[in-house]
């Protein structure tokens, strides 16, 4: 199995709570948000990249805003693979959490 870098899952898991409004801005807002730390837009694309060519995400252009002077905004959503490599992610996460929490009660 290959393992999800934690900037990869944690935007993996944006992604897939977005939904809709998964886009670049939004993706960093979010993020930046849950984890109280200022992330950079290359700091997103970068790894969001990295995760469309391995398959997890896909992107797709949005319809042109007059708002954004007739640019389209590049959005993303989580792919089956995805989903499945975040269930992974997850499950992987709570064996070794379960393990580390029973020794450190234990003490």
């Amino acid at each position: 199995m290959t393992l999800l870098s934690k900037p990869e899952e944690l935007l993996l898991m944006a992604v897939c709570h977005l939904q809709d409004d998964a886009y670049g801005v939004e993706i960093l807002r979010y993020v930046s948000e849950k984890t109280g730390k200022k992330w950079s837009i290359g700091s997103v694309y970068v790894p969001l990249d990295r995760l469309a060519r391995a398959g997890y995400v896909e992107s797709y252009q949005g319809e042109p805003t007059q708002k954004r002077g007739g640019k389209r905004k590049r959005y993303f959503r989580i792919t089956t693979a995805g989903e499945q490599r975040l269930l992974e992610s997850k499950a992987l996460h709570d064996a070794m959490w379960n393990d580390i929490s029973t020794l450190i009660e234990g003490r």
